[in-house]
């Protein structure tokens, strides 16, 4: 016999858990539109340059590995 109440659902039922996944992915963007307006301001910890040279001999060095070895 189907509930009386017409909004209601079972445990364990997908439905229950979206208001959860909602808050989740609510607070995922907002974390990170805070982060692009950190690092918009110049709070970033690692200057852009820095990653690129470190991206760059890292290739550079497993293109040796592999043409040299």
């Amino acid at each position: 016999m189907p509930h009386p109440d017409p909004g209601h659902r079972e445990p364990g039922h997908p439905d229950t858990f979206l208001p959860a996944r909602r808050g989740w992915l609510e607070r995922r963007r907002d974390k990170i539109a805070e982060e692009i307006a950190r690092n918009r301001r110049g709070e970033y910890k690692v200057p852009t340059w820095v990653l690129a040279t470190i991206l760059v001999a890292f290739v550079a060095a497993w293109a040796a590995l592999i043409i040299f070895a």
